[in-house]
């Protein structure tokens, strides 16, 4: 099991032969770049090696018609001025006597890589693979795409394997039309797209690139195209996408399998897609998208033709599949009126077929900010993206050094329990027993935090989700979901924490797939630095649940989904409604009001939250606590920003930890970096002040003193980077 790397060295074989500006840019160069990257970084040596393979022209009859593949076949003889002509059939295309055997190759590596993934040989894996593929049609070559390689992964995942649902993510820049008119009318497999489009004015130049597509006949509702109507969108406005768009339909969708098409020309510095997006994004994205299927994940190489943005992108991408905690996302996390107008757009054509987006009313933008009937040129978004892009792209390599010489410590995860460790049947390399902190030590921590004694922030913001008392009944999964990728998420990345604690008291309602769901995805944003708190007497399947959540480990189904009340979801509306002013992650579309500073302010009974501004500052932490307790009375603004989700806590209850991990402690190689899973009370040694800091010899890994959860809510005092 692990992370599976398959590519072939005959593909880079294929290259141009003839003056051609608009095909140059599709070379071998683009290969070696990602494999060399991923060499220096250390990456290449941590995956599991599978073997490329030509795949069979009956595979290729999956997808493209006999009379096409022979055609491609007729390559292999022809002479370069054959080939010319031939090319110039189709749109965007070049023939090499090798792109035959390639092209074949490219397709055999995905099958090679879905088949591993499927059959348990491993958890999910990248194929690196040119002639990329999500451009090519039944009978048609496009866009330097030959054969349709994630497509054929789809069918032959279905026939082969018997899968039910798979999903397609393509976030290449340009629109995988290939993809889109081959499942057009399959319900069984969901077909996501971002592309930059500008009204049509941007290639492939079709209508049906447009976010009013969603499919025909029984496959209506299962395309998803959300276009990009302007340049320069960055890391917020993809998460906005993800977080607004398609993961509320994946989880609905409950995919068996997640195919990626992963064309980075969507990253900062490339001249195709002329976006923001930094590499670091993808590795967000591509974790998000592992808390689906099982973490059945297979990311297939399409596009990206800025070398130093590929390599680097491609790096950030095995990292998390790797499991890795992913680096912190830099800018700030407000996306553009123009990706919120289409977010509504998208959310409005696709209302009427999923139960995750009925009952929004909202209306497509009859007048968006970027049209231009006359056909002139777009503006792109302040601070021109393409005069950036040299100096963006130049500094991206020594984040990439800088995680070379820091890999991620051999502690990944410790589980430290007061209860019995046979009381939780967990495997032994991610427990270990642990008693209280010495006394000397406690007190010295809780001297100088006396005042954060009084748990003022907790009563002041601990309605925030208070409504999951009603919602969370452990019957439904909808309102669940609207909560967690609604609110919960988007706040999160508004915050940027560097530590996220979920406690979890004795009514929590949540089941056990929604707890460890919950754990999961909390993960992201918090680049792995998560910190569960439970009660003694918690259900062991519960804490073996979470344990595996935080190992980075399959997330449960939470099939069958089931919409929330009406009544639950205007709730979510008019609580995401009073919150967006200050934190515009949440808004899911362009016609909703922001509120700047300096506008009113809220009355006295409205939450009232401040999110950071601006990146976080070197040396300062953020952490965020997640609780919710019974409806408060108003109180004034918090000092700190906090985050609650849920806190249901016995009067009196001490929990007593004290995990010292170690890069030497045996046991606890195998599991992912920086979080904590930790349970039980001990009434001998009392406190009043929560202690966590990372020690020198694990970086990425935290350690806690015995605290009381009453104040834990203080998240300005929560968390000391550094030693004390």
């Amino acid at each position: 099991m692990g992370t599976a790397l398959v590519y072939h060295e005959d593909m880079m074989a294929t290259r141009l032969l003839w003056d051609n500006s608009e095909c140059k840019i599709e070379c071998p160069e683009r290969l070696a770049a990602a494999l060399g990257s991923l060499r220096q970084c250390g990456l290449e040596q941590r995956c599991l090696h599978l073997a490329a393979r030509e795949a069979t022209e009956a595979e290729l009859g999956l997808v493209h018609s006999p009379e096409y593949v022979a055609l491609v076949r007729r390559t292999q003889t022809l002479g370069t001025e054959e080939l010319q002509a031939l090319s110039g059939q189709f749109d965007a295309v070049y023939f090499h006597p090798s792109t035959f055997h390639c092209a074949r190759l490219a397709v055999g590596a995905v099958l090679q890589l879905v088949d591993a993934v499927l059959t348990g040989g491993s958890n999910n894996g990248l194929a690196l693979v040119r002639p990329p593929g999500h451009h090519s049609q039944r009978a048609a070559a496009n866009g330097f795409c030959v054969f349709n390689n994630v497509a054929i992964a789809a069918e032959h995942a279905k026939r082969k394997h018997g899968l039910h649902r798979v999903l397609i993510v393509d976030w290449d820049i340009h629109h995988g039309q290939g993809i889109q008119y081959i499942f057009e009318d399959d319900p069984s497999v969901l077909y996501f797209s971002w592309h930059r489009y500008e009204h049509g004015r941007f290639w492939p130049f079709l209508p049906e690139s447009d976010a009013d597509t969603v499919g025909q006949g029984q496959g209506r509702g299962f395309t998803v195209n959300l276009p990009w109507n302007q340049v320069g969108m960055g890391n917020a406005d993809y998460l906005a996408a993800f977080l607004h768009v398609l993961l509320p339909l994946a989880f609905e969708f409950d995919p068996e399998l997640v195919l990626i098409s992963a064309g980075f020309d969507s990253a900062t510095g490339d001249p195709e897609g002329q976006m923001q997006a930094t590499p670091e994004c993808f590795a967000h994205l591509t974790q998000l998208l592992q808390v689906l299927a099982g973490g059945r994940v297979c990311a297939v190489l399409e596009g990206g033709y800025h070398l130093e943005s590929l390599a680097q992108s491609v790096c950030m991408t095995v990292r998390s599949l790797l499991g890795d905690p992913v680096p912190v996302l830099l800018g700030p996390m407000a996306p553009c009126q123009s990706a919120l107008e289409s977010i509504q757009n998208v959310r409005a054509a696709q209302a009427p077929h999923w139960k995750s987006l009925q009952q929004q009313d909202m209306a497509p933008v009859l007048s968006p900010s970027t049209h231009s009937p006359e056909g002139r040129p777009l503006l792109p978004l302040p601070g021109d993206p393409v005069c950036k892009a040299e100096a963006e792209v130049a500094s991206l390599s020594f984040l990439l050094d800088q995680q070379h010489f820091h890999p991620t410590p051999p502690v990944r995860m410790a589980v430290a329990l007061t209860a019995p460790d046979t009381a939780l049947s967990l495997s032994p390399d991610v427990l270990r027993q642990e008693g209280s902190a010495p006394k000397w030590e406690t007190e010295a921590w809780a001297r100088p935090h006396e005042s954060l004694a009084q748990d003022e922030a907790l009563t002041a913001l601990g309605k925030l989700l208070y409504l999951l008392n009603g919602i969370l009944d452990g019957k439904t999964t909808g309102g669940f979901l609207s909560c967690v990728l609604g609110l919960v998420l988007p706040m999160a990345y508004g915050f940027q924490p560097d530590l996220v604690l979920v406690a979890l008291g004795p009514d929590h309602r949540l089941q056990d797939p929604q707890a460890a769901l919950l754990a999961g995805v909390l993960r992201v944003p918090a680049g792995g630095r998560v910190l569960v708190l439970l009660e003694e007497e918690s259900a062991p399947e519960l804490a073996r649940a979470l344990a595996q959540a935080l190992n980075g480990e399959a997330l449960p189904s939470l099939r069958p989904f089931s919409t929330a009340s009406p009544e639950d979801l205007q709730a979510l509306r008019s609580l995401r409604a009073q919150l967006q002013p200050r934190w515009e992650m949440l808004r899911v579309a362009a016609s909703e009001p922001v509120q700047r500073r300096g506008d009113s302010e809220p009355s006295g009974s409205e939450l009232l939250l401040e999110p950071p501004s601006g990146p976080p500052t070197p040396g300062v932490p953020r952490s965020q606590f997640l609780g919710a307790s019974a409806p408060p009375a108003p109180r004034p603004r918090p000092a700190q920003p906090i985050i609650p989700v849920r806190l249901s806590w016995r009067p009196g209850r001490r929990l007593a930890v004290t995990p010292r991990w170690r890069e030497s402690e045996a046991g606890l190689s195998s599991v992912r970096p920086g979080v904590g899973l930790v349970c039980g009370s001990d009434p001998r040694t009392p406190l009043q002040r929560p202690v966590l800091r990372q020690p020198r010899a694990a970086p990425s890994v935290c350690e806690a003193s015995t605290y009381s959860p009453r104040v834990v809510a203080s998240v300005a005092s929560l968390v000391a980077v550094g030693d004390p």
